[in-house]
């Protein structure tokens, strides 16, 4: 743990936060498990919530999807508890809950099924007072599972990355999120934009990052996370970037990014 790490802010009430972006490779899997890990250096108890079924956060946090006894399809569509499909990870804090190959068949299977909306935040509020931030990674797609997402949460965390038509299906997700606020979780809110994947060699990264600023205000955090090598190395090791080299560029933005989303001093 960083030098400073185990002085850890009064207690917050836990905030369940659901990274989401309809788009696919914009970032959400890279931002749960790093922005996870930060918050868990700084001595937060954060438990990453895999909702994806390409399982990328689980595998990125060193779990093997084929060796899991139990999985988020077990606890959404089993009777399986939620505290009983939790592992560790290699950073202190720092808990998932993976996912499986099934959850790509729940979508369907959980059409018929009672409180289908509900499953999730049902699940977390099992366990979320052991937690001070529940981080879920959401598919790339607005449908059953994301929903549950929305439903569980208290805030939406969207990254967008620094690149053309980084705008694009941003409005359908907002129109989302209000329907899911009007009918199953008055709490939720836009509450974060992170800028991701920027290149300052590029004039396109700036426009568009002035662009997000213009439409979303106060809501863009400051810190923009860079497009580094060594980000998209780290999970064929299993490891978030703070473990797998410390130093980057990628592990220095997210750490900022931890503490301001934690409203930490940065």
């Amino acid at each position: 743990m960083a030098a400073g790490a185990a002085t850890v802010p009064p207690r917050p009430l836990p905030r369940v936060i659901a990274i989401a972006n309809q788009k696919g490779g914009v970032g959400k899997t890279t931002t749960a498990v790093n922005l996870g890990a930060c918050l868990a250096e700084l001595g937060y108890r954060t438990l990453v919530v895999d909702l994806d079924p390409q399982g990328n956060a689980s595998t990125g946090l060193g779990i093997n999807p084929r060796a899991l006894e139990a999985s988020m399809y077990d606890v959404l569509l089993g009777d399986t508890p939620l505290e009983d499909c939790i592992e560790g990870s290699s950073v202190r804090n720092l808990f998932v809950a993976p996912a499986s190959l099934d959850l790509a068949g729940a979508e369907i299977e959980l059409v018929p099924a009672f409180s289908r909306e509900l499953r999730l935040r049902n699940a977390i509020d099992s366990v979320k007072e052991d937690y001070d931030y529940v981080l879920i990674d959401c598919p790339p797609s607005l449908g059953l599972l994301t929903v549950n997402a929305f439903a569980a949460a208290t805030e939406v965390l969207v990254p967008i990355q620094c690149e053309y038509y980084a705008l694009e299906g941003l409005g359908q997700l907002v129109r989302n999120v209000d329907l899911v606020k009007r009918n199953l979780n008055d709490r939720l809110e836009i509450s974060t934009i992170v800028l991701v994947m920027y290149d300052a060699r590029t004039k396109l990264a700036d426009q568009v990052a002035a662009e997000v600023r213009d439409h979303f205000g106060d809501k863009v955090c400051r810190q923009i996370v860079p497009r580094t090598v060594r980000l998209s190395e780290a999970p064929s090791f299993g490891q978030p970037i703070i473990t797998f080299d410390p130093s980057s560029r990628g592990a220095i933005a997210y750490r900022q990014l931890a503490k301001e989303v934690s409203g930490g001093p940065s």
